[in-house]
């Protein structure tokens, strides 16, 4: 009788390492077939990435609830004023959901001149007067502006505190400085403009203002607690705008940039020492 008991165990046990046996080969197989295509998804928004140090001249971009022409050039490294001559946008520059902004240069289409019949003339018979010569006058040529100057007079510091990041213009570092503050503290305009953008769509700055003090420069705050303005709002330099906070970063802190033309440019050479 044991050794029949014994017999049966030992059966029992080859039956159910031969079913483990083939449950693992059935697996095998299907791992071993066509993997399934995974979507890629733009999660762009809120992501933390590197911004551009050129301008994205490739592609296209869907307008998102919460964009402005503004947002969305300071983003992907354009001048505003081009972009908006790209997409043919038209002061006041209000762009709405769904619009595709294009960064890529439009296709030129090339048109062959058409040969053009010389007309007849008859021949002159009479010789032409003499004419006295042209003394050449050198017409004065207009004064550059200096591009390192800036156009906007007093910038003022965005918020007192240490800086605690300074500008870099590579492409995975600092486009702007950081100024190391306490939660809540005071955040000011560094010069009078109009505010452009006050939100937090952008990736990686979170509670974000854009004012733009003319045609060439605008001015970014980010990682605020708080906005106290809106869009379309003017503002005086020495206003508060905002209150610092830690939205889309680590530390409470401000970072704050100066563009020009679309490009950023080192803070610190506008800003007056201190």
């Amino acid at each position: 009788m044991l050794d029949r008991a014994a017999k049966q165990e030992v059966t029992s046990k080859r039956l159910i390492l031969s079913v483990l046996v083939l449950c693992s080969c059935v697996l095998l197989a299907a791992c071993s077939g066509t993997p399934r295509k995974v979507p890629v998804v733009d999660r762009s928004h809120g992501s933390r990435v590197a911004k551009p140090a050129k301008p994205v001249t490739q592609g296209q971009y869907v307008v998102r609830p919460g964009d402005t022409l503004y947002s969305i050039a300071f983003r992907f490294g354009w001048d505003w004023k081009e972009l908006a001559r790209r997409n043919g946008i038209q002061a006041p520059y209000t762009i709405r959901p769904s619009q595709v902004i294009n960064f890529s240069k439009p296709a030129t289409v090339v048109h062959q001149p058409r040969p053009v019949a010389k007309p007849q003339t008859k021949p002159k018979t009479t010789s032409p007067a003499p004419t006295k010569p042209r003394v050449a006058v050198a017409k004065p040529q207009p004064k550059q502006a200096p591009t390192a100057a800036s156009s906007v007079k007093g910038w003022r510091w965005p918020s007192t505190g240490t800086v605690v990041s300074k500008f870099s213009s590579s492409t995975s570092l600092n486009k702007g400085i950081d100024i190391a503050g306490k939660l809540g503290q005071p955040v000011i305009a560094t010069a009078k403009g109009t505010v452009v953008y006050a939100g937090s769509g952008l990736r990686g700055y979170g509670e974000m203002i854009i004012i733009k003090h003319d045609d060439v420069y605008i001015s970014a705050y980010g990682h605020n607690r708080r906005l106290l303005v809106n869009e379309g709002q003017q503002v005086n330099a020495g206003q508060q705008i905002a209150e610092m906070g830690s939205t889309g970063t680590d530390q409470v802190k401000l970072h704050f940039e100066i563009r020009r033309q679309g490009k950023p440019v080192d803070p610190l050479q506008y800003l007056p020492a201190r």
